[in-house]
């Protein structure tokens, strides 16, 4: 089964210095047939206009990813993790037991376009953790490209769940396939750019879930600049 999620019927919220879209059920935004997917539990697509953000707040029990699309992104956390995540580069952090952290635009001339993601961890009140990686999709243009994973192998991200996250930079007209397995959960987003699967068109913001699709899918690049994640989850 293949379920959509328009990019355009996502929750929408806007607050001073803040445009978000959700995914997901979050904040003010409810819909109960749109809680989560599997283990993943949140997509927002947040705009930060200069000098706005998220004052310091807390969370436990959340693997925490953000990936920048443009602009620039400033962490500070209880952990001591602290940085300036800008496109190219994935931030994840265990809330474990408990963490404060803070985010705001670490770009004082631009807006930050950046993807906030939630995945519920396989333990529970484990230490806090923190990693920052940069991985060079567009050098490997037209191949997925593995940003978390359970062991972290090869550099990417270990992550507290049995899920992978993998990217794509897919130019137009190229192509690029993706194995699905019946048994596990499959998302995938679009942050950028224009694709199309099987015939579908998919713009950015737009998602497709897979459920119970054992096959190979093939999907084309549109626009110039299209930019995939792939959730690869389990049930």
């Amino acid at each position: 089964m293949i379920v959509a999620r328009p990019a355009g019927e996502r929750g929408h919220a806007v607050h001073p210095g803040l445009d978000s879209w959700h995914t997901f059920s979050f904040g003010q935004y409810h819909d109960p047939k749109w809680m989560g997917f599997g283990p993943l539990r949140v997509i927002n697509e947040d705009r930060l206009a200069p000098g706005a953000g998220f004052p310091p707040h807390r969370h436990a029990n959340m693997e925490i990813i953000s990936v920048v699309l443009s602009g620039a992104l400033a962490h500070r956390d209880s952990t001591g993790g602290e940085g300036v995540l800008r496109p190219g580069e994935v931030q994840w952090m265990s809330a474990g037991h408990g963490v404060e952290h803070s985010e705001y635009n670490g770009d004082p001339g631009g807006t930050t376009h950046f993807l906030q993601i939630w995945i519920q961890p396989d333990r529970v009140n484990a230490e806090p953790a923190y990693a920052q990686r940069a991985f060079d999709l567009p050098g490997r243009a037209g191949e997925w490209v593995t940003l978390a994973s359970p062991d972290g192998m090869e550099g990417n991200i270990a992550i507290r769940q049995q899920a992978w996250l993998r990217g794509c930079a897919l130019p137009a007209g190229e192509e690029v396939d993706v194995a699905l397995e019946a048994s596990r959960l499959y998302w995938l987003h679009v942050a950028t750019g224009e694709v199309v699967i099987e015939g579908h068109p998919l713009s950015a913001g737009d998602a497709l879930a897979f459920i119970d699709e054992g096959r190979t899918l093939a999907i084309r690049g549109v626009a110039a600049d299209s930019r995939l994640l792939m959730f690869d989850l389990p049930r």
